[in-house]
C-alpha cells in the first residue's frame, strides 16, 4: 500500500521503477550469456568449453588487473601469498571445475532442460552449508529439496534428447558451484573479504584460470591440434567474453541494490523464459512432460525462498527483542535519587581538586620568584610547573564532564519521570 504523501509515493515508486531495472538488466544479460555459449559452442564451429572458459578467466583476469593496479578505480585486500593460497585457490578450483563442466554440458544438452536442472541448486547449496556448518539441519528444508530432485527426475524422465554423459556433467557442474558459493562464505565473507565484482575477478580469476590449465594441455589441447575443421572468429570471441564480464556487473547491481532473495525469484522467471527462446531459437524439443516436472521444480524452489524468508524475519525479529531485553536493564537500573547523589558527590570532589590546584599554584609561583634569583636555578621551578597545573587542569576537566553527563542523565531521568508521572 502507497503512503499518503505525494513525495513518499514518488520515492517508492522511484524504487520500484529502479529495482526492476536491476532485474530486467540482469535477465537481460543472463539470458544472452547462455544463448551465446550454447551457439558459439554448439552451432559456430568452435566445440572446445574448457578453450573458452580459459578466454573467459584471461580476459576477466585483465580487467580486474588493469582496474586495481592500473587505473586504481578498486582497492586491492593486499593478501598474503599464503592467504591467497589457502583461501582463493580453492574457490578457483572449484569455480574452474563448474565452468568447465557446465559448459561442455552443452554439447550434449538443450538449453531448456539445463534449466530445469537448476532447480537443484537450492538444495546442493543448502547441503554444502550443512556439511560446512554454514547451515542448520531442518527436516522442512530436507523434504522440500527431496521434492524439487522429484521434479527434476521427471523433467529427465520427458527429454527427448537426453545424453548421459552430458547429465554427469551438468550436475557434477552444479555440485561444485554449490561447494563454490559456501565456500566463498566460509574463506572469504566470513573473514572479512568482502568483495564487488571487479575484486573478485582480481582475485579469483588468475586462480581458475591456472586450474583451468590442467584440463586444457591434458584433455583439449591435443585435440584443437588435430582438428581442423573448427573456426576462430576474434571479433565473436571479444564480444561473448566482454558479455560474460558485464554479467558480473549486473549481478553485483541486483543484489546490492535488492537482495539475493529478488534475484532468486527472478531466475525462476528468467529459465522459464531460456526454455521459450531454446525452443524457438534452437528447436529444442520441449515435452509436457518436461514442463510438469519443471513446474513441480519451480513450486519447490519458490516455498524454499518462502521458508528461507521466514527464517530471516524470525531471526532479525529474535535479535531485535534479544536487544530490547538487553537494554531494559540499563534504563532501569539507577534511580533519580542515586544520579543526584552521584552529582553530589563529584561535585565536592572538584571543589576539593579546584583548592588543591589554587594552593598549588600560589605556592609555586611563590617558590619561582625565589629559585629566579639564583643563578641556573631557573629550570626547576619551571619543570614543577609544568609537570603539575596541566595534570591537575586535565583532571578537573575530566570530573567537570562527568559531573556534565551526570547532569544531562539527571534531566533526561526527570524528564522521563514527569511524562510517566
Amino acid at each position: 500500500m502507497l503512503p499518503k504523501d505525494p513525495a513518499a509515493q514518488a520515492k517508492v515508486m522511484r524504487e520500484v521503477i529502479r529495482s526492476y531495472t536491476y532485474v530486467l538488466m540482469w535477465m537481460g544479460v543472463s539470458i544472452a550469456v547462455i544463448l551465446f555459449n550454447k551457439w558459439l559452442l554448439a552451432y559456430s564451429g568452435f566445440p572446445f568449453p574448457i578453450a573458452l572458459t580459459l578466454w573467459h578467466m584471461f580476459f576477466c583476469s585483465s580487467v580486474g588487473f588493469l582496474c586495481v593496479r592500473v587505473l586504481k578505480l578498486v582497492k586491492s585486500h593486499n593478501m598474503t601469498p599464503r592467504e591467497y593460497y589457502t583461501r582463493v585457490m580453492p574457490i578457483g578450483l572449484l569455480y574452474a571445475g563448474s565452468l568447465w563442466l557446465s559448459n561442455s554440458a552443452y554439447l550434449y544438452l538443450s538449453v531448456s532442460f539445463i534449466q530445469m536442472t537448476k532447480s537443484l541448486m537450492p538444495g546442493l547449496v543448502y547441503a554444502s552449508g550443512v556439511m560446512l556448518g554454514t547451515e542448520k539441519y531442518s527436516r522442512g528444508v530436507t523434504l522440500n529439496m527431496i521434492l524439487i530432485a522429484f521434479g527434476v527426475v521427471v523433467c529427465a524422465i520427458g527429454e527427448m534428447n537426453l545424453v548421459f554423459r552430458g547429465v554427469v556433467q551438468q550436475l557434477t557442474a552444479l555440485g561444485f558451484e554449490a561447494m563454490r558459493l559456501t565456500m566463498v562464505q566460509v574463506l572469504i565473507n566470513s573473514k572479512g573479504y568482502n568483495m564487488n565484482p571487479i575484486q573478485s575477478l582480481y582475485y579469483v580469476s588468475p586462480a581458475c584460470l591456472i586450474c583451468l590449465l590442467v584440463p586444457f594441455l591434458s584433455v583439449e589441447l591435443n585435440k584443437l591440434r588435430t582438428t581442423h575443421d573448427w573456426t576462430f572468429n576474434p571479433s565473436v570471441m571479444l564480444a561473448n567474453a566482454l558479455t560474460a564480464f558485464i554479467l558480473n556487473l549486473a549481478v553485483f547491481l541486483l543484489i546490492g541494490k535488492t537482495s539475493a532473495l529478488t534475484m532468486n525469484i527472478a531466475g525462476v522467471i528468467k529459465d522459464w523464459m531460456l526454455i521459450f527462446f531454446s525452443f524457438y531459437l534452437f528447436k529444442a524439443p520441449v515435452t509436457t512432460i518436461n514442463l510438469l516436472g519443471y513446474a513441480f521444480c519451480c513450486s519447490g524452489v519458490v516455498v524454499y525462498n518462502h521458508m528461507k524468508l521466514q527464517m530471516i524475519k524470525n531471526k532479525v525479529a529474535a535479535t531485535g527483542s534479544g536487544k530490547g531485553d538487553e537494554e531494559k536493564p540499563k534504563d532501569s537500573e539507577r534511580s533519580k535519587e542515586d544520579i543526584l547523589s552521584e552529582i553530589r558527590r563529584l561535585q565536592s570532589q572538584m571543589a576539593e581538586l579546584e583548592d588543591r590546584v589554587s594552593n598549588s599554584a600560589k605556592a609555586m609561583n611563590g617558590a619561582g620568584a625565589g629559585v629566579t634569583a639564583m643563578a641556573g636555578g631557573g629550570p626547576v621551578g619551571g619543570v614543577n610547573v609544568g609537570l603539575t597545573n596541566p595534570t591537575e587542569r586535565t583532571t578537573t576537566e575530566v570530573v567537570i564532564s562527568a559531573a556534565a553527563v551526570a547532569n544531562n542523565s539527571s534531566g533526561e531521568s526527570t524528564e522521563k519521570g514527569n511524562k510517566d508521572n
